[in-house]
């Protein structure tokens, strides 16, 4: 397999969608969430990951199905690595293409995670080729008709609105402990500090805080950290102020994690947000510079 490519962009048509398309070899993703759903298309070679306590395995032609906010990780399954495309749709957009199904009001999600379904491999790749291409009308319709098609065949529909899914899951502790890593990205607390303020022994805390995010409280913030690094990047911030603003140590710490969750590296990632938004721009409003 040839040296590992990837390419990470926003969706032209339709807002809230981002897509990448990857050749990876010895790249592995760090444990992280989407706030997305995440479907990909196996294109060449086998990717294993890590996703609700089990280690999968995808294949040529196998479609990955993950919920939103659900940890997982990835990397080769053999030496050749893999190739894939994948379909980031914000949860709204497939919970308003659920209700065009007259599925009840919710999120759907997804219970089977690795799928060997040619219908739906054709649907997700005819969807993210035509976003590829570049042809809006094209790509917004066959991306609904994919999503459609995709819940038809392995969703599940939501829970009712405003009955959690999970009642009493999610102790107070944690949720107290989330907001204040959330407010102190550029300098958390110790454990120590965060068992006194919860009331718990840094153990009871970790292995709570773990059990209810799928992560550890210091893995937690820097999965925190790239998420807003990504907000930063897409409003025109330059990398090297997104690294002090979003906590990390320097630029190189940034790329390195950013990497590890995204799959591209942050200049990448905001070249193609601002070549997208500059080839939808009217020629009449002028021309914008990246950010250096």
């Amino acid at each position: 397999m040839a040296s590992e490519v990837a390419r990470y962009w926003r969706h032209a048509g339709v807002p809230g969608v981002d897509l990448l398309r990857a050749r990876f070899v010895t790249h592995r993703y760090n444990k992280h969430a989407h706030e997305t759903f995440t479907f990909a298309l196996i294109e060449a070679g086998i990717e294993e990951f890590s996703y609700g306590g089990s280690l999968l395995r995808a294949g040529p032609g196998g479609v990955a199905l993950l919920n939103p906010d659900m940890v997982h990780d990835g990397h080769a399954g053999t030496a050749t690595g893999w190739a894939y495309r994948v379909l980031y749709p914000d949860p709204c957009l497939v919970s308003e293409v659920a209700a065009d199904l007259d599925w009840r009001r919710g999120t759907p999600s997804f219970p089977e995670t690795v799928v060997y379904d040619p219908r739906s491999a054709r649907l997700l790749r005819g969807a993210h080729v035509a976003a590829e291409h570049g042809d809006r009308l094209a790509s917004s319709s066959l991306l609904r008709a994919a999503l459609a098609g995709l819940l038809r065949a392995h969703g599940r529909p939501g829970d009712r609105a405003g009955v959690p899914r999970n009642p009493g899951r999610s102790p107070a502790a944690v949720g107290a402990v989330s907001d204040l890593l959330a407010d102190s990205l550029a300098d958390p607390p110790s454990l120590d500090d965060l068992a006194l303020a919860t009331g718990m022994s840094p153990f009871a805390l970790v292995r709570a805080f773990r059990r209810e995010t799928g992560l550890p409280p210091h893995a937690y913030v820097n999965h925190l950290r790239v998420r807003l690094a990504r907000r930063l990047l897409d409003g025109g911030v330059a990398p090297a102020e997104v690294a002090v603003r979003a906590g990390f140590a320097d630029q190189a710490h940034l790329t390195r994690h950013f990497k590890r969750v995204v799959g591209v590296p942050p200049r990448a990632y905001q070249r193609e947000r601002w070549n997208e938004q500059e080839r939808s721009r009217p020629a009449w409003q002028g021309r914008v510079s990246l950010p250096a």
